[in-house]
């Protein structure tokens, strides 16, 4: 555990806690967080979250936009359903990208785990437009994907990052109760 680690593990924190409350500042402090990471990733060869992390430092930027120009009520942006057809489209451009990255990274670097780092750098971006789009259903995907990186990175040996991510389960799991209530409210209202 490095201080630069801590360091991002407390700015991913403060992240998607700025999130799970609708506040749009959530995207730059984000950025940093991001940023650190995607030099950690470098360092224990997860490349595709290495790249991950530098596509999140410009998906931050679509969602302060998205966040900025959607309607807010308190300072709180109003959230969304997720249409099914876009959700499967989604999914669908999801895995694609899956087995490409993969395949490129398990051919052309000393990736240390290709296929399942691609796996949830794919379905990570998913999860990412999803949420700056303001949809529900990203939490869902966040619960998933997020199990999935407590065991990559305790394989890793990245016991703080492990424990961040169990961290980020119950956030999301926060998130997603706080945002189907919100939005059963919109809907009453």
């Amino acid at each position: 555990m490095s201080p630069m680690e801590i360091i991002a593990v407390i700015f991913n924190i403060v992240g998607v806690w700025l999130t799970a409350q609708r506040i749009r500042w959530c995207w730059p402090v984000s950025v940093v967080a991001v940023l650190l990471y995607a030099w950690i990733f470098f360092e224990v060869k997860l490349y595709s979250d290495m790249l991950l992390q530098l596509i999140f430092a410009v998906l931050q930027g679509y969602g302060w936009w998205r966040w900025s120009s959607g309607r807010i009520d308190a300072g709180k942006v109003h959230v969304e359903r997720l249409r099914p057809q876009e959700a499967w489209a989604s999914l669908a451009l999801g895995l694609v990208a899956a087995v490409t990255l993969g395949a490129l990274m398990h051919r052309f670097t000393d990736a240390a785990l290709p296929w399942l780092d691609s796996l949830l750098t794919a379905f990570s971006l998913v999860a990412s437009f999803w949420a700056a789009r303001k949809y529900v259903a990203s939490w869902w995907l966040w619960i998933v994907l997020d199990t999935a990186y407590v065991g990559m990175f305790l394989y890793k040996d990245l016991l703080l990052t492990a424990a961040l991510y169990a961290g980020f389960i119950v956030l999301a799991i926060y998130g997603l109760r706080a945002w189907q209530r919100d939005l059963l409210r919109q809907e009453a209202g």
